[in-house]
């Protein structure tokens, strides 16, 4: 499987609260684009919106040492999501009207990370999932 090179690096940090402060600025920055939902525009999926709802539901859901294991590819996750075109893993859920898209990536220092991205097959919407650190 191809790999996107990020221009980010990691999030610097050990403390929950501090990498949760540094990848909240870094997503009021993407958050200020829009008086509505929050969203990035994706080139693989030429220029549609992928929008942040689930993220932060799913993230919730969590343990802090995978909260914070997975927001430290937070910025990487999104420059990803914004500048890739390769070809991701798309899994097909055949009983639900969803579609799972998986993109691998590395950080600027080399960590390797996956980003997932959900399309409601019903009204065409996509949903960054989550990210989280790969093989």
């Amino acid at each position: 499987m191809e790999t996107f090179n990020s221009k980010f690096k990691k999030l610097p940090g050990t403390n929950y609260t501090e990498i949760k402060r540094r990848a909240n600025s870094y997503f009021l920055v993407i958050k200020g684009h829009t008086k509505r939902r929050p969203y990035i525009r994706s080139a693989y999926f030429k220029g549609e919106k992928i929008f942040f709802d689930y993220f932060w539901l799913h993230l919730a859901n969590k343990n802090f040492s995978d909260k914070l294991r997975r927001l430290k590819f937070f910025p990487a996750a999104t420059d990803l999501v914004k500048n890739n075109k390769i070809k991701p893993i798309i899994i097909k859920v055949s009983n639900r009207a969803e579609i799972y898209y998986r993109f691998s990536g590395i950080t600027k220092d080399k960590y390797s990370f996956l980003v997932q991205i959900k399309e409601n097959r019903k009204n065409g919407q996509k949903f960054f999932i989550s990210c989280f650190p790969g093989n």
